[in-house]
């Protein structure tokens, strides 16, 4: 899987937003409701890195592998960075990025949820 089909599949997710976010380093910010569950870098020099939130295990099971390192300031709240999406298994990156979706919608009010749900 390449940068561009992960970006389609973020913005399939459902109701979920994309934005430009934190000039000058423009940042590629995917959200559900106002909750952030993944971003890509689009400036150099680590351009097309993409970081997104994990569960505790997942965080120290892929932070040991090639590749994969804690995100910068995120790594607190079990944010990872993968250098290079192309590395990973495509099915497993996509497991792993419905989580952190599913994560950050449960995140949301109850309100909130049932408001999104109705969009869909």
């Amino acid at each position: 899987m390449n940068t561009s089909q992960l970006r389609k599949f973020c913005d399939a997710l459902p109701a979920t937003t994309s934005r430009i976010a934190l000039p000058p380093s423009n940042i590629l910010v995917y959200s559900v409701g106002e909750k952030n569950f993944a971003w890509f870098k689009t400036s150099d020099p680590e351009k097309w890195r993409f970081s997104f939130r994990v569960s505790p295990d997942r965080f120290i099971e892929l932070t040991d592998m090639p590749g994969i390192k804690p995100a910068r300031y995120m790594s607190r709240f079990h944010w990872i960075t993968i250098v290079d999406v192309r590395s990973m298994p495509e099915d497993y990156l996509k497991e792993l990025v419905r989580w952190a979706y599913e994560k950050a919608l449960s995140s949301l009010s109850k309100k909130q949820r049932i408001e999104i749900l109705k969009i869909l």
